[in-house]
């Protein structure tokens, strides 16, 4: 998909709103799983906090008394990660117990790192331990009176809270990797799905401007429809103008073409007169340019419609056969080769007109031969049709390049013996170049001329 595609826009769009929102999702997950992990965590530690509180508020209890393990063996394996600790603080010398997992270290206070007190009367924080390892802790002021005061902390291994999370979070990337490329593909299901209707419409322009339709036809989404309607009624708008101007050039030639011949009528009747043979000559110039502009607005005229499809080896076998028969007395043979599948994007008539005037050409000046070639060459670009060649060798004596370049022009002829106006090749260049292609001469392979005749096909 390319990046101005309309498909591509959404899908990126889409893409981008969807990496947005599972990032921001996951993001909110994962903090929320953490703080319900810390809770579970921290009930866990104010569980063995209550039970270390409750066996120092006892009074009389032997004041060498050993604590009980609370019921975790890690308590009493050497720094293991959990630890309590017990210290007085209501005492000039610091009386403080532990669990025999600290061995001979100390934990350090919540309160001295800023840690305030929670509405139950507890601190909660993460503290470095002994090994280094980071610990979840948890400690409480305890005030007894006459018993002392006292600051009991329970401390636990927070790589539980950390391998916790770490496992939610490699589940939830795996999870939402996969929900996103399931959702992707869903993203581009439904694009291509929104969006086939459009294509159908492209589709169905192209058969238009192909000529295997004349119109859209079939049912369009709601938010097309009016496009389709448009579209067809844009269409029928163009033909009605194009008939008119037809119409309105049919008139024209007519119109002139009248008086015209009052003219040469009138002029023909002194003949002797050199004013009179002057005034023929220029008619018949006239006439000439009139036929060749009338012609030129009636092919842009119907170039500016829709196309129609020619089929080109039966158009190119029956001029072969005309043109044979006008120059039968001079014995010219006319050979053709066509691909059978070439097609010309156009009307039959132009495109007799344009071989037609080609072959005729190729046949005055031709000494015994005349060959004809159709060849179809593929797209040069991705977007483009492919391209129709109509090759016309005679084995005449040829044109050198300054000739080339003065018979292409209008009116212009090289040798006044032969018959015709001297605009057969200037029409075709025109013609051509309505349709979109060009006429190339160069030197034919058997000795003459060659016309390469460069058309749009299908």
């Amino acid at each position: 998909m390319r990046a101005s595609s309309l498909a591509n826009r959404l899908f990126l769009s889409a893409t981008a709103w969807l990496v947005v929102i599972l990032a921001i999702t996951g993001v909110v997950l994962s903090s929320v799983y953490k703080n319900a992990t810390e809770r579970a965590f921290d009930r866990r530690l104010n569980l063995y906090l209550r039970t270390l509180i409750a066996e120092v508020a006892t009074p009389d209890e032997p004041p060498d008394r050993q604590f009980q393990s609370l019921g975790e063996p890690l308590f009493e394996l050497p720094l293991s990660g959990w630890y309590w600790q017990i210290a007085r603080t209501d005492t000039e010398k610091p009386e403080v117990r532990s669990s025999r997992s600290l061995w001979d270290k100390k934990l350090p206070k919540l309160e001295e790192q800023g840690v305030e007190l929670t509405a139950a009367g507890i601190r909660l924080g993460y503290v470095d331990g002994p090994e280094g390892q980071t610990l979840r802790m948890v400690e409480r002021p305890v005030d007894l009176g006459a018993d002392g005061k006292f600051l009991v902390s329970i401390a636990g291994d927070a790589t539980e809270i950390f391998d916790e999370t770490r496992s939610f979070d490699y589940y939830l990337g795996g999870t939402f990797t996969a929900l996103g490329i399931v959702l992707l593909l869903t993203t581009v299901f439904q694009v291509r799905f929104g969006l086939a209707p459009l294509k159908r419409i492209s589709e169905a322009i192209a058969d238009i401007r192909s000529g295997r339709a004349e119109r859209l036809e079939g049912e369009f989404p709601v938010e097309i429809a009016p496009l389709a309607r448009e579209t067809n009624a844009l269409i029928e708008a163009n033909r009605e103008i194009v008939e008119r101007a037809r119409t309105h050039v049919g008139n024209l030639a007519h119109a002139i073409k009248t008086p015209l011949s009052v003219i040469v009528n009138e002029a023909a009747a002194h003949a002797a007169d050199p004013f009179a043979e002057k005034v023929m000559e220029q008619a018949d110039v006239m006439r000439d340019q009139l036929a060749h502009h009338l012609e030129r607005a009636r092919i842009a005229a119907r170039v500016s419609i829709v196309a129609t499809v020619t089929e080109v080896a039966p158009t190119i076998g029956a001029l072969r056969r005309t043109m044979e028969k006008i120059h039968r007395d001079r014995g010219i043979v006319v050979e053709t080769k066509a691909d059978p599948s070439a097609k010309f994007r156009g009307e039959r008539q132009d495109l007799e007109e344009m071989v037609g005037n080609l072959v005729d050409n190729a046949c005055k000046w031709a000494a015994s031969r005349v060959f004809i070639e159709v060849l179809v060459d593929s797209p040069g670009k991705p977007d483009a049709g492919p391209r129709l060649r109509i090759i016309v060798d005679d084995d005449g004596r040829g044109l050198s390049e300054a000739e080339r370049a003065q018979v292409s022009r209008r009116g212009q002829r090289l040798d006044e013996s032969k018959p015709g106006s001297g605009l057969g090749l200037s029409i075709v260049v025109d013609l051509a170049a309505l349709y979109g292609g060009s006429l190339i001469l160069g030197s034919a392979p058997i000795g003459g001329l060659r016309a390469e005749l460069v058309l749009p096909g299908i």
